[in-house]
């Protein structure tokens, strides 16, 4: 069977249906059509923030904004003045959805529920008569003489233009579709997890929150802060999903087995630390029950115990050499990582096709003209805190909005 339409837009999910709801709207004659090999759509919005989907965030600068990319903050600083958060949060707003505010800056449906935005998704889809085809696989995307044609176990359908968004590593094959285009692609690689520490004794003090530290690889000069959880498996966090995703190549050559080193004071320095301690050591007070720079009093204790101080040292007999020992545990704290845990079921890529390939004003191929790009098949990645959804959205409306602009120019 042979179909033709206008645009074809392989991938059912975040950036795909969003990609199609945007093309229909600004391009409300043309035939449009979203392949999803999947049996659901959306698949990944619907776990998203534990099924509440954190949808975007409240920061919409387009320069703070981009800082939250390990990967893609140059390319989408440029986008974002197209389409930022503050976009999204109107459209949504429009579709009659409000979201709420947590004090990180993250956003949610009222509802706390992923459906709320799904069901949004697939109801402008049906407006816009847009049909959203499930268990598509694609075989094959073609140039041809009049454009493009997407092969799939059913037929072929001949299209003006394309729209890949297949997603990242789970959906590997969807770069496969890609291979004879020649089109350079970094390979993809994990980003955003957790750090396994099975050798670690501080995982007996799991649930044990710490609100500001740093994270560094040891060897590199730069470091994560926020939040750090210790988990029964290691450690995890906002500090620590930073760091997974700032340094995924770092660790991915390290094979995810490197020392990582964690100052728990936040960015305290040696002497700044030393200072704090001059006006303790006047103190009589048991060392023990004053937990110092907001640290838990559970892990306070533990790091006494690592400087192996005694539980009734009081402040005023602290020598030199146990103050030493104690700065170095608050500032320079080693754990062997051992592997990585996928954090809460989401994945996240780093890698994907090479943005030198794509015109940021439109996501269109620089070398295939009606090929356009969206999501996580691109090198972008983002933090946690609703940041990859909104580089799907940015990257989605972008494509969407361009993906006919030059068949209408030239009618």
């Amino acid at each position: 069977m042979k179909e033709t339409v206008d645009v074809v837009v392989i991938g059912g999910g975040a950036a795909g249906c969003f990609a199609a709801i945007q093309a229909g709207t600004h391009f409300p004659e043309a035939r449009i059509v979203v392949l999803e090999r999947g049996i659901k759509p959306l698949a990944k919005v619907k776990i998203s923030g534990g099924g509440r989907c954190n949808v975007t965030n409240i920061v919409s600068d387009p320069t703070e904004l981009s800082t939250n990319y390990p990967r893609g903050e140059r390319f989408l600083r440029k986008a974002f003045y197209s389409f930022s958060s503050s976009h999204m949060i109107a459209w949504l707003n429009e579709q009659g959805i409000e979201l709420k505010e947590y004090p990180d800056g993250c956003l949610f449906p009222v509802t706390n529920d992923s459906q709320t935005i799904i069901n949004c998704f697939l109801n402008e889809l049906k407006k816009l008569k847009i049909p959203l085809r499930l268990e598509s696989r694609v075989d094959a995307v073609q140039q041809t003489d009049s454009g493009w044609e997407v092969t799939t176990p059913a037929g072929t359908i001949a299209c003006k233009s394309v729209i890949l968004t297949v997603g990242g590593q789970p959906k590997i094959s969807g770069f496969q579709l890609l291979s004879q285009l020649d089109l350079k692609i970094i390979p993809p690689i994990p980003s955003l997890f957790t750090f396994n520490m099975p050798n670690e004794s501080i995982r007996e003090l799991m649930g044990v929150v710490t609100e500001n530290a740093s994270v560094r690889i040891l060897g590199e000069k730069w470091s994560t802060s926020g939040p750090l959880l210790i988990t029964h498996w290691g450690m995890s966090g906002p500090a620590v999903l930073k760091c997974s995703a700032f340094g995924a190549r770092i660790l991915e050559e390290k094979g995810y087995r490197t020392a990582i080193s964690v100052n728990w004071t936040g960015f305290l320095k040696q002497d700044e630390v030393r200072a704090a301690l001059v006006e303790w050591k006047l103190s009589n007070k048991k060392m023990l029950n004053t937990p110092l720079f907001q640290i838990k009093s559970r892990l306070w204790t533990y790091l006494l115990s690592k400087c192996e101080l005694n539980e009734d040292l009081r402040w005023s007999e602290l020598g030199s050499r146990q103050e030493n020992k104690l700065i170095e545990v608050l500032i320079n704290d080693l754990y062997q990582m051992e592997g990585k845990t996928t954090f809460k079921e989401e994945f996240v890529t780093a890698g994907g096709i090479d943005l030198a390939e794509i015109e940021v004003k439109t996501m269109q191929s620089k070398r295939y003209r009606g090929l356009f790009f969206a999501g996580e098949v691109m090198d972008i990645d983002g933090v946690t805190g609703g940041f990859n959804f909104q580089a799907a959205w940015t990257t989605a409306a972008i494509a969407g909005k361009s993906v006919l602009l030059n068949q209408t120019e030239e009618k």
